[in-house]
């Protein structure tokens, strides 16, 4: 019923509220306005009411363009408290919800995903993730939900493998396939869009009886479980610990936290699923593949090496380069990805790094001494008879003509050289020089050659770039397509042309 009408029939607000299924407040409103209505008056002016997330909008607003719209209201409610929000946890949600949704606007980003269908055992999506410096590690298995995440201080080869271990470890057992973007630590390469393995990873899954699997390239809704899953991570865990946190962000402190929070994500439900990940990994064990009994070594055992007068290192018969500073000390030797590293063995800081060479070669960095040194020796031209004195006296064009000449293999040059030094008196030095590089240019190295070009003169063709069209000025012919000569055109244009009916 309508409200006005309700009201005449009740005649009190209370009455017309509850026949209207309103409040009494509302009834008051709708029927001052329609008074005043009817009496010509102004509407009354509602009173301005200021919302109690005003106070720390614009704290929230920077929160979240600095975290990129990443940071949880969970984690941002605290800060909040402290700034002078004094209102409930659902109106700051819907805060913090508002502001995200204005930054992602402007992100206008792609959506719309397939989703997946899993099977328990089946899969474990794993994946890398970087925030302020710091390399986090990311496996979920999609059936049960369970997540795992670590944090590293490099995304190598061996850094992969060994979270991939402590994985399995936590889960309990290993599934039948790991699924994994075309990350470089893992990829040997790729023919025919198929994505060739490395050794050490084929190794490694051939010892937890796994197939390594690949998603497509550039195509991150492929895995986009375990995607959510380093956004969940970068914005629940890594940005409060960076943004809130006390001190540097080390990693011990980041893996005691990561162990804390992995405990407690997977004890919630889970708001796909509607169950505890923990829970259903314990039904998921059952179809899991069992640990083998003996553990993998992962990555080169270290390899100690002392540092020759030289400045450089022995390893696989090939020699690396090493700062001139450790000299005659004891260094760490470490391969991993076809990169040799090597390491001080008191700081443990890496004081170079190399790429993998054959035996018998050498790797030397210009870094690690204190003048840099040609890659090649450099053949200078220095004249040393008069002949090569008077020769070289033309410029770089004599240079040049010396330097093709013996390039050439021309034993004649020596003999050569005395005639080219008469045709200079005779010719002078200008049409000598010309000479020269008119010989360089079309790889005559002889003195005949060199008179030759002489007596042509100046009127010679030169080797010039494909220009433009030569544009003669004359009329161009009317053309006509194809078109225009068939027959129901010709009988249309027959009468204007003063044809023969």
């Amino acid at each position: 019923m309508d409200i006005i009408a309700a009201f005449a029939l009740a005649g009190s607000y209370r009455g017309a509220a509850e026949i209207c299924d309103t409040t009494h407040k509302t009834v008051k409103r709708v029927v001052t306005e329609e008074l005043a209505r009817m009496n010509g008056q102004p509407l009354p002016a509602r009173r301005a009411r200021v919302s109690n997330t005003e106070v720390v909008r614009d704290l929230v607003g920077r929160k979240v363009t600095v975290s990129k719209g990443k940071i949880s209201a969970k984690r941002l409610l605290p800060v909040a408290r402290a700034a002078g929000y004094g209102g409930s946890d659902r109106n700051f949600r819907r805060l913090v919800a508002d502001a995200k949704r204005d930054f992602r606007r402007a992100q206008a980003r792609a959506s719309g995903r397939r989703p997946a269908v899993w099977s328990p055992g089946e899969h474990l999506v794993i994946d890398w993730g970087v925030e302020f410096g710091l390399h986090v590690f990311c496996a979920v298995a999609p059936w049960s939900r369970f997540r795992f995440v670590r944090f590293a201080a490099d995304e190598t080869a061996a850094t992969t493998l060994r979270m991939l271990a402590e994985c399995f470890e936590q889960l309990g057992g290993v599934p039948k396939v790991v699924l994994a973007d075309r990350m470089a630590c893992l990829k040997g390469g790729v023919v025919a869009n198929r994505v060739i393995p490395t050794p050490d990873y084929v190794r490694f899954a051939t010892h937890y009886r796994f197939r390594p699997d690949f998603c497509e390239a550039a195509d991150p809704e492929s895995k986009g479980i375990v995607e959510a899953l380093v956004n969940y991570a970068k914005a629940d865990l890594m940005v409060p610990l960076a943004t809130l946190g006390e001190g540097p962000l080390t990693l011990e402190a980041a893996n005691v936290a990561a162990l804390a929070w992995c405990a407690e994500v997977n004890a919630a439900v889970h708001s796909e699923t509607m169950a505890v990940p923990a829970d259903r990994l314990e039904t998921e064990r059952a179809v899991l593949t069992g640990l083998p009994s003996l553990g993998l070594r992962i990555g080169p055992a270290p390899v100690l090496r002392k540092v020759d007068r030289l400045s450089c290192i022995r390893f696989g018969s090939a020699r690396y380069s090493v700062p001139v500073a450790f000299i005659g000390a004891r260094v760490e030797v470490d391969c991993v990805d076809a990169r040799i590293r090597v390491i001080d063995t008191t700081s443990g800081e890496i004081v170079a790094d190399h790429q993998a060479i054959p035996p018998g070669e050498a790797s030397v960095l210009d870094e690690h001494y204190p003048k840099a040194r040609p890659t090649t020796p450099r053949r200078a031209i220095r004249p040393r008879t008069a002949a090569e004195v008077a020769f070289c006296a033309l410029g770089p064009a004599a240079q040049a003509f010396i330097a093709g000449a013996a390039a050439a293999g021309s034993t004649r040059l020596a003999g050569d050289l005395p005639i080219l030094n008469d045709l200079t008196a005779a010719h002078g030095l200008e049409a000598m020089t010309t000479a020269l590089e008119r010989a360089v240019e079309f790889r005559r190295w002889r003195a005949d050659d060199v008179r030759s070009i002489l007596h042509a003169g100046v009127g010679l063709p030169a080797i010039t770039a494909t220009g433009a069209d030569l544009d003669t000025g004359l009329p161009q012919a009317r053309q006509h397509d194809l078109a225009a000569y068939a027959i129901d055109t010709l009988a249309t244009r027959a009468p204007a042309i003063g044809a023969l009916p």
